[in-house]
């Protein structure tokens, strides 16, 4: 048995144990620690398929912002009463986690050594497409309503977050520790967030692993009391909250008055209108998931 084998071996069961752990402890703040950490193992476990883009997007959204919406949440909740799982949930739980990991065997893990093969259909038109990369070519060109309705799913998402979310947000004093870090994290996550997006093009990565690293870095600010609250009420937020939509569906109709169809890119443009769509896009995602996690409702006073 070779050391790979034994470390994916042990990946899986660490999963198994954090995922029990998780629906069975009896603390509310000790389950939103563990599915934080279950959250980074699997994107570990991701990136040990292969799946790079998954991997970026579950340790950003899955394990980063969904944890601090959660943390955010327990600390405006109430004293919690101590509870524990009946042994049949558990023996339920147990046995279900069996059979997910023997699918999990049998469907997914055989394809972490094998690359697989691109569609005949998007390989014989991904030189016309304007980008390198088959995964982009389907998002942004071939597919390109999937995108478009899924940034018009997070912009519905923000403006229902915000009839929901306290009127008030007061953070408390940030440690010194903290705002040391968080003064060298955001700069960071400013550089890997272009460079995401750069390589988009060309390999996995994209606007949305983009965006989701840019907002990382701004609540980490905000957190620490570096960054001034963010409102939507302000213009410039609901401008770049709106201009990836606005952007995309403003090439489809032109799309469709210059007569090649509804996002179907004039010959020769594709990749300069990719570009404009992955930049729009990047910046709309950075700025709705940073309102959805850190946003503030309060109004601007004049």
């Amino acid at each position: 048995m070779n050391a790979e084998l034994l470390f994916d071996a042990a990946l899986i069961l660490l999963l198994l144990a954090l995922a029990a752990a998780t629906l069975h402890t009896r603390k509310l703040y000790t389950a939103i620690v563990l599915f934080i950490v279950f959250g980074l193992m699997l994107a570990l476990t991701w990136a040990r398929l292969g799946a790079v883009d998954l991997a970026l997007a579950e340790a950003a959204i899955g394990a980063g912002l969904i944890g601090v919406m959660l943390l955010a949440a327990f600390g405006r909740s109430g004293p919690e009463a101590a509870t524990r799982a009946p042994p049949a949930v558990l023996a339920a739980s147990v046995l279900l986690c069996s059979l997910l990991l023997v699918l999990f065997a049998q469907g997914v893990w055989p394809l972490a050594n094998n690359s697989a093969p691109v569609p005949e259909l998007v390989n014989s038109h991904l030189a016309a497409s304007g980008v390198s990369h088959p995964v982009t070519a389907v998002l942004l060109n071939f597919r390109a309503w999937d995108t478009l309705l899924e940034l018009v799913v997070l912009l519905l998402a923000l403006l229902g977050v915000r009839q929901l979310h306290s009127p008030n947000m007061n953070l408390p004093a940030a440690w010194p520790l903290l705002q040391a870090w968080s003064r060298l994290l955001a700069p960071l996550s400013i550089v890997i967030g272009g460079y995401l997006l750069w390589r988009g093009s060309h390999a996995p990565g994209g606007a949305f692993q983009a965006g989701a690293v840019l907002a990382a870095g701004a609540i980490v600010l905000r957190l620490a009391g570096l960054l001034p609250p963010l409102r939507w009420n302000w213009w410039p937020m609901r401008a770049c909250v709106l201009g990836g939509v606005a952007l995309f569906m403003t090439i489809a109709a032109a799309g469709y008055w210059l007569g090649s169809g509804w996002l179907d890119y004039p010959p020769g443009l594709g990749k300069t209108l990719i570009t404009l769509i992955e930049i729009a896009a990047t910046v709309s995602i950075a700025v709705s998931l940073s309102l959805l996690v850190v946003g503030d409702t309060r109004e601007i006073t004049p």
